[in-house]
């Protein structure tokens, strides 16, 4: 079945202190966003890479890659929207064909490809899957409304990772929606049709790219 993937990459560097937006801040030479788009082609070269910047990071995105030799024909860009669902959704114009479609963060560039496989193999037989990963830490439910906090079971939770994948008739229905603020990623999106979401094993290198640290944790990663 015909495959995209939706990158999405709307960041403004405020966390890591910079001027510079982070997907566009280099790790092992190149910008974080070049790592994360060869990484979907690597791993399935035929695949059609939709990436969604700000409008105003288009032309500053298209010297990075003439400056890098980055083939700027490997992907299509469309204009990111004021939110992410925004975003998505101007991107998701460009689905042409039944096809599953992915849509990933364009800050996660130690995505392994065999997360991404098992991602598009599930999403092929189930509609749909997202990567999740098991909660290690200690967690405590917190009320903001009298300031108590209590333990609650970790192992009733997972954190959620990208790529989202889904079947193209049903990420296109599941953006028709009007945008509420319960949509937190893409398969909050698709659940709120009433769809069940799988779940698949993500890999825990695939940490998004948010703060100083996580690109000293990236950096160590890519060199291990």
């Amino acid at each position: 079945m015909h495959k995209y993937a939706i990158i999405v990459a709307g960041g403004k560097g405020e966390r890591m202190g910079n001027d510079i937006p982070k997907q566009f801040l280099e790790l092992a030479s190149k910008p974080i966003l070049m790592h994360t788009i060869e990484k979907f082609k690597s791993t399935f070269p035929t695949i059609e890479i939709i990436l969604a910047l700000p409008e105003n990071q288009i032309d500053f995105w298209k010297e990075l890659c003439s400056l890098h030799a980055f083939d700027i024909n490997s992907h299509h860009l469309v204009f990111g929207g004021k939110t992410r669902f925004n975003s998505v959704k101007n991107a998701l114009t460009l689905v042409k064909q039944d096809s599953i479609v992915a849509i990933h963060d364009g800050v996660r560039p130690l995505v392994s490809s065999e997360t991404i496989t098992k991602c598009f193999k599930e999403a092929e037989s189930k509609g749909n899957a997202i990567p999740s990963i098991d909660v290690v830490e200690s967690l405590r439910h917190v009320s903001k409304q009298d300031n108590s906090n209590k333990a609650v079971a970790r192992n009733c939770y997972q954190l959620i990772q990208t790529p989202q994948c889904f079947s193209s008739s049903l990420i296109l229905k599941a953006y028709e929606q009007t945008f509420d603020t319960s949509f937190t990623d893409d398969a909050s999106v698709v659940e709120a049709l009433g769809e069940n979401i799988n779940l698949v094993e993500g890999n825990k290198e695939n940490i998004k790219i948010t703060s100083p640290i996580d690109l000293k944790i990236a950096e160590v990663l890519l060199n291990t």
